[in-house]
């Protein structure tokens, strides 16, 4: 199983990016997976930012990400991007995605729910 995220960089604040993670090696289908995007900045703990397919089939998104982040999937092609609009200082972080069973996260995003993890991507906002 391999999770490989990509489209992190250096952007100004009140820019955008998109961040893409590739799926592969899964045993299901990628839709019957509960999928995650999570950052960690440096000297704090990792949080959810945006969840997909959990609780019953509903989004989740952090106080954080909420109205400018977009969790989207595309099954057949096992994608999961992340789009990430007016971009904030305080959204520097390494960005990971994560993939888990279903049952896992039905009670929320949690990174504890999610069983496999892909190398996080790096995202820089300047003032």
């Amino acid at each position: 199983v391999q999770l490989q995220a990509s489209g992190g960089g250096l952007v100004q604040h009140g820019g955008s990016l998109r961040l893409s993670c590739a799926a592969s090696g899964f045993t299901l289908e990628l839709k019957y997976y509960a999928i995650g995007w999570f950052r960690q900045a440096p000297g704090k703990e990792r949080e959810a930012v945006a969840c997909n397919n959990i609780m019953g089939g509903q989004t989740f998104y952090s106080d954080s990400s909420k109205g400018r982040f977009t969790i989207s999937r595309d099954n057949a092609k096992s994608t999961v991007d992340l789009q990430m609009n007016n971009l904030k200082p305080e959204d520097t972080a390494n960005y990971y995605c994560a993939a888990g069973p279903k049952w896992r996260s039905r009670y929320g995003c949690y990174s504890h729910g999610m069983d496999y993890w892909g190398y996080g991507t790096p995202v820089t906002v300047s003032p």
